[in-house]
């Protein structure tokens, strides 16, 4: 508006975002078609963190999506499972979540605070709630959760559902709001994997799935390829005519 001449003053924002539309049976809600969702109705079902996290989850924030209720039971078992991490039966701190190291869990949240810290940034918030649901999964089968991992990922929560993560920064023993303390930090280093799985291809084929060092050479990766016991076995009889390799991706192999 300033640029066109039409206000004084520089407007207060350095960009602007149009959100899409939320969709009812195909349709724009509006109360003439009786199709509008009372969202009053749905925080008395499912609690106001679950609609809360569930509407950024739905998609980008530019995109027209469907309204689902099969997409707020997720979100709310989702919530749950949070709850459950934290809180034991009879209401106190999980004994899982103890002030010691878990090296398992290291990468996973290093990655977690990176990718939700860069997806908030961007208003990626579907993308962001996808990567702490990859958190979650990953400390399913983990005895230990480190306290400071425990407590990372429920603030990088908190904006999106800050009822149930300020009761469960109090259980973590916290006298403060968590809307008072600093970011969770990562280690740029501590993101990166050890290991990919790079496809072996065969004249655009997929012939196998191999680990190999991350950030591994060309001519390395495809040297390796040539050499698995089922990829010789495939090529027997044939000329090989070519190798491509995609470092931390894949090989193709042409031969005839």
């Amino acid at each position: 508006l300033h640029d066109l001449g039409l206000v004084d003053i520089n407007e207060p924002f350095k960009g602007l975002l149009t959100q899409g539309m939320v969709l009812k049976e195909g349709s724009k809600m509006s109360k003439s078609k009786g199709n509008v969702v009372n969202p009053d109705h749905v925080v008395d079902q499912y609690g106001a963190d679950t609609l809360r996290v569930y509407e950024m989850f739905m998609g980008p924030l530019d995109a027209s999506i469907a309204w689902s209720e099969n997409g707020l039971e997720s979100t709310r078992r989702f919530l749950e499972r949070i709850w459950r991490l934290y809180v034991a039966e009879d209401g106190s701190l999980s004994e899982r979540i103890q002030d010691v190291e878990n090296p398992a869990l290291e990468r996973v949240y290093h990655q977690t605070v990176k990718k939700v810290t860069e997806d908030y940034e961007i208003l990626h918030f579907n993308t962001a709630i996808s990567q702490m649901m990859i958190f979650l999964n990953a400390t399913k089968d983990q005895a230990i959760i480190p306290k400071a991992y425990a407590q990372g990922l429920i603030q990088l929560l908190a904006p999106l559902a800050p009822h149930i993560c300020e009761e469960i920064w109090q259980k973590l023993g916290h006298q403060d709001s968590i809307s008072h303390v600093a970011w969770p930090s990562y280690e740029e280093a501590l993101t990166i994997e050890d290991q990919v799985e790079v496809v072996v291809q065969i004249n655009g084929k997929i012939k196998a799935k191999v680990m190999v060092e991350a950030n591994m050479a060309a001519d390395a990766l495809g040297d390796l390829a040539l050499n698995l016991p089922e990829i010789q076995a495939q090529l027997e009889g044939k000329t090989l005519r070519k190798v491509v390799a995609i470092p931390n991706r894949l090989v193709n192999i042409v031969a005839n």
